[in-house]
């Protein structure tokens, strides 16, 4: 004779219920944590040149994620080997090189600080910019947009600074604000790899004392590891 669940005694179902309920339980913590380790495994850059093949296949879409592109880039271990080809240093002012055009969509470009550079403060042409640390480090100073409405502008408002270490990343655009990045060692050199997108080869830079701006140029130092010819301009910004 067959006892129906009914008949069973109540400790019986319940822990048939519970012994479900476990069972259910474990195997979808595999799955989070199986689908957890793959999406780890592909968005951990494994050398500068994955990073690159990563950023790529991101900005396929004509949508950015800027959260995913953030967490890309700081998940690169910055590696010498891997980017030293690429790091040209002025004793004069900090140099810009470009290490990926990034299919016309973004501008991998690395930037080099000797002791005591730093840029002029600036925005970015409405463009999205990623700054990751591969060496040393840098003091980044946020300012609030000036005031255009009056003519007397007066000294610009200081939101913010920080220092940025080692294998951070940090993210701007112009509807948070404008900046300024200083390497302030008098002692070491600072190397930075940024992300423009899209690439804009002019942009407004900002007199701290007045707010008054003027239109600067964009130049690099050098193009995939080779020197580029040096430019002149009548207003010229690194950054």
């Amino acid at each position: 004779m067959v006892q129906s669940k009914k008949s069973w005694p109540q400790k019986k179902r319940d822990a048939i219920k519970v012994g479900h309920f476990v069972s259910w339980k474990s195997e979808f913590s595999r799955t989070i944590t199986h689908l957890t380790m793959e999406k780890t495994e592909v968005m951990k850059p494994k050398s500068l040149d994955d990073l690159i093949k990563l950023l790529h296949k991101l900005f396929e879409s004509d949508k950015i994620n800027v959260d995913e592109v953030k967490q890309i880039m700081e998940a690169y271990d910055s590696n010498l080997q891997e980017w030293k080809q690429f790091a040209m240093f002025d004793p004069t002012r900090y140099t810009r090189n470009l290490v990926d055009e990034g299919n016309g969509k973004f501008n991998l470009i690395l930037l080099c600080w000797g002791e005591g550079q730093g840029s002029s403060i600036h925005d970015h042409t409405d463009s999205h910019c990623f700054m990751k640390m591969l060496q040393g480090q840098l003091k980044e100073t946020l300012f609030e947009w000036p005031n255009n409405k009056t003519q007397d502008v007066g000294d610009m408002v200081q939101k913010s600074q920080r220092i940025l270490t080692e294998n951070q990343c940090a993210y701007i655009n112009d509807s948070l604000g404008l900046h300024r990045v200083e390497n302030d060692s008098h002692t070491e050199g600072s190397v930075s790899l940024h992300l423009y997108s899209p690439p804009f080869d002019t942009c407004q830079t900002f007199d701290e004392r007045t707010g008054h701006k003027n239109t600067a140029k964009m130049t690099f130092w050098s193009k995939f590891g080779k020197r580029t010819q040096s430019e002149t301009t009548v207003s010229q910004e690194n950054n």
